[in-house]
């Protein structure tokens, strides 16, 4: 079973590739540095995987392998998908700030519609009195 786990640590951004084989449990890490794209992150993986440097191999005895029923490992990567991925403080700033301007933008087109609403009003109290001087 390999596996691979991406995450921020301040500074970088560190990838920890878990290797079991038979009873053998070995771990390599990496820093990527910048956050990686899954592209690079996968092309990573195909060019320098047989490069990695493992740490010794421990027993895993402790481990007990059972059998997951498929729907249910199903269940579990696409929970793993849908998990938010640690982001950046840039990130939460500028998210933060789209919220902020999506909330501005909501009140002025508000007020507009407000301001349009009361001129057509008045637009049309003008013409029922003109209407009515006429008569």
């Amino acid at each position: 079973m390999n596996k691979l786990t991406v995450f921020y640590e301040n500074p970088f951004w560190v990838g920890i590739f878990e290797r079991e084989e038979g009873k053998k449990y070995q771990t390599s890490r990496i820093v990527f540095g910048p956050e990686p794209r899954d592209v690079e992150v996968y092309e990573f993986v195909l060019k320098n995987y047989s490069k990695l440097k493992f740490s010794r191999p421990v027993k895993s005895e402790g481990i007990k392998e059972k059998k997951i029923n498929p729907k249910r490992l199903q269940r579990q990567v696409m929970k793993e998908q849908k998990k938010q991925g640690i982001s950046t403080k840039a990130q939460d700033a500028m998210r933060l700030e789209r919220e902020e301007n999506k909330k501005e933008r909501k009140h002025k087109s508000k007020d507009q519609r407000e301001l349009e609403k009361k001129q057509r009003f008045e637009q049309k109290q003008a013409k029922k009195k003109e209407k009515k001087r006429g008569h």
